[in-house]
This record gives C-alpha cells, structure tokens and sequence, in this order.
C-alpha cells in the first residue's frame, strides 16, 4: 500500500487524501466486494434473535391503561383490574411473546397499580423511581460480569413511559409534575390525556397549551420525537408539536358504514378510536411503535442507562482520568481503590487495637477497683464477725456460770430435803415404840 501511495499517479494522490483526525485513507474499488450487504446481515440477525420493548404506564387508577396497551396491539392482555384501596403504590409486571410476520417481539408491560389512590402522596414516586434503577442494576451486574451473557439476557429496562394525565380540563395536578420531573431523567416520558373524548375539542386544545407551558416552566424534560434523520425528521418534527397526545381506548368493535371500528358508543354518538378527528391514538401507534421504538431502545441505553452507570461507577470511586486529567485506566482505578482500601482497613485495625488496648486497661482498673472493694469488705465481714463470736463467748460464759450456779443451789437444796427426811423418820419411829408399849399394858 505505501508502494502505491508513493508512486506518485493521480489515482494515489487521491488515495493518500485522509478525513481530519481519523488517520484512515479512502481507496476507490475496483469492483464489487459485497460488504454493502452488511445491513441485510444485521436485519436478518436481529430478526432471528428477536426484540423486546419495554412500557411503563402511570397514572391514577381507572384512566385506561390497560385498555389502551390492548388497543395498541391489537390484542387482549391479561389482567386483574386494580382497585382503589391499595396501602401504596406497587408495580406490576407482565411480559409477553408476540409475533407479527416473521419479527417476534418480547414486549414488557409494567403498570403502576394503586397511583394517586393514598391521601398522603408524597412518596408516591418512589416506588416508580426504584423500579426504573432496578432494571438499570441488574443490567449493569450483568455488565460487570466475568462471563457474560447479554445476547440472551432479558433487557428490562423500561424503553418508554406513557404518562397518563387526567383529562380535567385545567391543569397538571402537583402529583404529575413531581412525577414527572423524577423520572426525566431516566426514562423517556411521553405524556398522553387519558379519555379525552371526556371534555370538548376547544378544551382540548386550550389543555394541551396549559400542559405543555407547565412542563416547560418546571423543567420537566419529556421524549422529543428524534428530527436528524431525514426519512423522518418531518413527519416526527410535526408529531412533536400535538404532544401531549389525546387518546382513547377501546377494544370494542362497531360496525361503521361498511367496516367494523373500534369505537366507542354514546348516548349522543359513537368515537372512533382510530379516526384522528376524534383523537391521536393513531399518531401515537405511529410514533410508538412505527417509527421510533428503536430510537426509544437506542435513548435508554445510550442516554437514560449511561447515565445511571456513570453515576454508579463514580459512587464505587472508579474515574476515566486522574487529577492532572491524564487517562486512568481500569486497572490503575482498581489498584489506587485496592490500596486505599488496604490503607482504609489498616487504619481501622490500628483504631480496634488501640480501642481493645484501651477497654482492657480499664477492665483491668475496674477489676481492680472491684477487687479492692472485695478486700475492702471482706475486712469489714471479718471484723464484724469476730465481734459477733466474741460477744456470743461472752454470752456462753455467762451462761455457764448460771448454771454452775444453778448447780450449786440445786445440791444445797437437796442436801437439806435429804437431812429433813432423816428427822422426820426418826421421830416417827420414836412414836410406834410409846404406842406399842402402851398397848401391852
């Protein structure tokens, strides 16, 4: 190739010209290669692996969300109907395989059940906003894995949010602009007024206005149907000026003329729900489904995600460039991390020594309090009980000489009853000797 570029014919001038800043050449062919078929290779790729989109519907209960992910996709999903008694708010899930030709599409539907309902709703966001950054979690691990897998791994991050606005005629309530401003920044929100054919046409439009000057002057930041490709720049320039879209929902079928519609019938006449007089359900297939779901796919990763991940990965310390705004690589941020770690782990190891250090010398001042204060009285039960043991000696020795004592007197006495008893006797003797003298005279 150098031989070529040096050889100095017009042709490898040409050849030697380089884009600014990229450092390749352009080289003419000489014939047909065949890497133009590279797009055929990539559609026939993906449509035999398939796709899968991703809806997140809020809003309050009974607005319709349901019917109207029926009416979008032509087809009966499963369901309970929600109720208006929930304790908070809660996401529900379903996932379903569908198929149209011969493109298969895995499509998510994640639905807010028991929004709005609480007298307190305050919090009623977070709920939404953890769901959202619990699929960018489990997507990012999976990232972070050693052996990967996304080829087959099941993307749930949520591609688009259809926010349902009640269609009150007035004004954004504060729930939806909090909301709303929570989620911006990551998901891509498409704002929709619910039953619309619930106020007139002229306050329709006069609501659309109002709705759309509140998000601007509260810096809520909605999906801006994409206008840099030309193939649709002007149809999607068009749609971006009817947002917010005014829907209605319907999987009823009505024969109107000689076609069978889905509407919606009234004592005063019938809606057609795909009829755009009456509403933009079909400009919202359209730029739903149409034309820009790969562009909604394409913002979540490559804006909303992104996001997400460089904030997480700034959280755990990792960084592109050091202080001096030189590159810092992957490996260097793991060893700079790892040594402060070890510095960090050093450090508190230190402190727990010093601190063990420390509550053993007072336990031990303790102890030895305590020990004291044993001695201390041990000494006193000592002393106490020796003036106990002498007071009952002397006790004792009192009593002994009681009854030695009581000894004594008791012998004196019965020396005297004995000698008594000796004089008695002998004087009765003396008298049985007069009276038997007596008797033989």
């Amino acid at each position: 190739m150098e031989a070529e570029a040096n050889s100095g014919s017009p042709e490898d001038s040409w050849a030697r010209i380089q884009r600014p800043g990229e450092g390749c050449r352009t080289v003419p062919l000489a014939g047909h290669v065949g890497f133009d078929s590279l797009p055929d290779q990539l559609v026939n790729k993906s449509v035999s692996q398939g796709f899968c989109f991703n809806i997140l519907c809020v809003g309050e209960t009974g607005l319709g969300k349901s019917t109207l992910m029926d009416t979008l996709f032509n087809t009966k999903f499963e369901g309970e109907p929600a109720t208006h008694t929930q304790p908070g708010v809660q996401l529900r899930s379903n996932t379903y395989d569908l198929q149209e030709s011969n493109v298969g599409l895995k499509l998510t539907i994640v639905s807010t059940v028991g929004f709005g309902d609480q007298i307190n709703k305050e919090d009623s966001y977070k709920p939404i906003v953890e769901f959202i950054d619990a699929q960018f979690e489990a997507y990012l691990q999976e990232e972070l894995k050693i052996r990967r897998v996304l080829h087959t791994y099941h993307d749930s991050r949520i591609h688009a949010c259809l926010y349902f606005i009640a269609p009150t005629g007035h004004s954004l309530k504060s729930l939806d602009l909090v909301t709303m401003k929570k989620l911006d920044s990551k998901v891509n929100i498409i704002p929709i007024i619910a039953k619309s054919d619930a106020i007139s046409k002229s306050e329709l439009t006069k609501f659309k206005i109002k709705i759309t000057s509140e998000l601007v002057s509260n810096g809520v930041q909605i999906y801006q149907f994409p206008t840099d490709d030309e193939s649709v720049a002007e149809i999607n320039g068009t749609m971006n000026a009817h947002l917010p879209f005014a829907v209605i929902g319907s999987t009823e079928e009505l024969k109107i003329g000689n076609k069978m519609m889905k509407a919606r019938q009234y004592p005063w006449g019938t809606v057609q729900v795909e009829n755009e007089a009456h509403c933009d359900f079909v400009k919202l297939r359209e730029m739903l489904i149409r034309v820009n779901m790969e562009d909604l796919r394409e913002q979540t990763h490559s804006r909303h995600y992104e996001l997400y991940r460089r904030c997480k990965l700034e959280e755990m310390g990792f960084k592109d460039t050091d202080p001096d705004s030189k590159p810092f690589s992957l490996q260097e941020t793991y060893e700079a991390k790892r040594n402060e770690f070890l510095g960090e782990l050093q450090k508190k190891e230190e402190e727990m020594r010093q601190m063990f250090v420390q509550r053993v010398k007072e336990k031990e001042a303790e102890l030895k309090e305590a020990e004291k204060e044993l001695h201390e009285k041990f000494d006193r039960l000592k002393k106490l009980h020796q003036d106990e043991k002498k007071k009952l000696e002397d006790k004792k020795k009192s009593l002994d000489d009681e009854v030695n004592a009581f000894k004594q007197r008791k012998t004196a006495a019965e020396l005297l009853q004995s000698q008594g008893s000796q004089a008695g006797g002998s004087q009765t003797l003396k008298r049985d000797k007069e009276k038997k003298n007596l008797g033989f005279l």
